[in-house]
């Protein structure tokens, strides 16, 4: 279940960053979804990473 979670992340991921990279270089505006789909990847990533975060201060702390 992990592993499908990681994978259909990063593909998100690539497909977001590739599509916006592409709109840049020819001067297009970028879909709505797919801004919406970058600031949605964003935040999973930020709360995540906090969410990691406090976990191995806990371990730190408390020891596990």
């Amino acid at each position: 279940m992990f592993e499908t979670i990681v994978f259909t992340y990063g593909l998100l991921a690539s497909f977001v960053l590739t599509s916006t990279t592409r709109n840049h270089r020819l001067q297009r505006p970028n879909p709505p979804i797919l801004a919406y789909a970058g600031y949605v990847l964003c935040g999973v990533s930020g709360g995540l990473s906090v969410l990691l975060l406090l976990w191995v201060a806990w371990h730190q702390s408390f020891g596990a």
